[in-house]
């Protein structure tokens, strides 16, 4: 900290606006017929992800670009490579006074303020105008890069603990497909019915009156709706979402476990087993599995109670599961847990990184009217 306040004592900050320093650049639209994945240069349009890639590049490297139509307008965005901007982005051309990444790293704390900008009606749409107004400070270009190198360190270490959360979701749902597959004679195969207690004929919908105030968990297909003054569940149950489209899309967990004091609608089925690890075992392979084949319904496709309890589950010897289930804990707890592991740490990481943003970037600002 002694260190960052020696960095901006006595720092003299001029504060101009963006269109003052820097001219801002509309780039020029492509037909999808001449992107191609051969090519070299990404195109961006009304978005960070690239539309395809160009022949040619219409921006220099270490260019920041503002989004100015669509959904995403108002976003900022850095390239550290030549590009091609379309019509979709705002360019800024590179400064003598500025140093880009410290550009970048300011207007990202401006993101906000250039979102309430967007005109709703129809395309949104940022104005080149509401970009050129903005006050930017311009503290001495060395002080610039001592302020970009110190938030560097910050997002190079977020990157690497991403990389290393995207590998070890690899490495886990490697060993989770390892560990889980079992052959027809391999081990003995029993029906979920005969596993677990259905308590399905407990749950319930929520009525408006359970809403207020409440702080117990409700809990529909996909996870936690709301909280409630009341419970129907209190105990480890594992649910399993019964709506068809989820269990299709999987984008959330489609078999989850819950503890303590609970309400659940008809949207999740309630199972009971009677030791962590055949419930935890049984969430592991649910979640491992295609279950497209036990959703019935065309208007609106469910696994309906039938069908899940017609769903084969391996059952090795209790040692083997309770041996599976550590394993897969593991790996469990450092890709998803909030509490500990790598998402515990991105997040920590990204919360001290805005702390500093906004630290080493906020300069008074004379220019404003009191």
């Amino acid at each position: 900290m002694s260190y960052l306040v020696k960095l901006l004592d006595g720092v003299k900050v001029e504060w101009e606006t963006l269109g003052e320093v820097c001219k801002v650049l509309r780039g020029k639209r492509l037909t999808k017929k001449e992107l191609s994945e051969n090519n070299i240069f990404p195109v961006f349009h009304g978005g960070l992800e690239p539309l395809g890639f160009y022949a040619k590049s219409n921006r220099p490297k270490d260019t920041v670009m503002i989004i100015n139509v669509g959904a995403s307008a108002g976003t900022v965005g850095f390239s550290p490579v030549e590009f091609w901007s379309s019509d979709g982005c705002f360019c800024l051309e590179h400064s003598e006074v500025l140093n880009n990444k410290f550009l970048y790293y300011f207007l990202i704390g401006e993101q906000p303020f250039l979102k309430s900008r967007v005109r709703v009606a129809g395309i949104p749409t940022l104005d080149n105008f509401v970009v050129e107004k903005l006050q930017i400070p311009i503290p001495p270009l060395s002080v610039q890069k001592e302020i970009v190198h110190i938030l560097d360190k910050f997002t190079e270490l977020t990157a690497e603990l991403t990389a290393e959360l995207t590998a070890r979701k690899k490495q886990y749902n490697y060993y989770r497909g390892q560990l889980l597959r079992f052959e027809e004679g391999d081990v003995e195969w029993k029906t979920l019915e005969s596993l677990a207690e259905n308590l399905d004929s407990m749950r319930k919908p929520v009525t408006s009156g359970l809403r207020e105030a409440g702080n117990i968990p409700y809990y529909g297909a996909s996870g936690i709706v709301d909280y409630v003054k009341d419970y129907i569940f209190d105990g480890d149950f594992l649910l399993v979402s019964e709506d068809g489209a989820n269990l299709i899309a999987r984008n959330t967990p489609i078999a989850f476990s819950i503890s303590g004091k609970t309400w659940v609608n008809n949207h999740a089925h309630v199972l009971k087993f009677n030791t962590y690890a055949e419930r935890r075992f049984v969430e592991y392979f649910l979640n491992s599995i295609d279950l497209t084949p036990y959703i019935s319904g065309a208007a609106q496709p469910k696994l309906n109670q039938r069908n899940l309890n017609n769903i084969k589950i391996p059952n090795p010897s209790p040692e083997e599961k309770i041996k599976i289930v550590s394993i897969l804990d593991k790996f469990d707890i450092l890709t998803t847990s909030i509490n500990e592991g790598l998402p515990k740490e991105i997040e920590l990481r990204k919360k001290q990184y805005e702390y500093y943003r906004d630290l080493l970037l906020t300069f008074p600002n004379n220019n404003l009217e009191s």
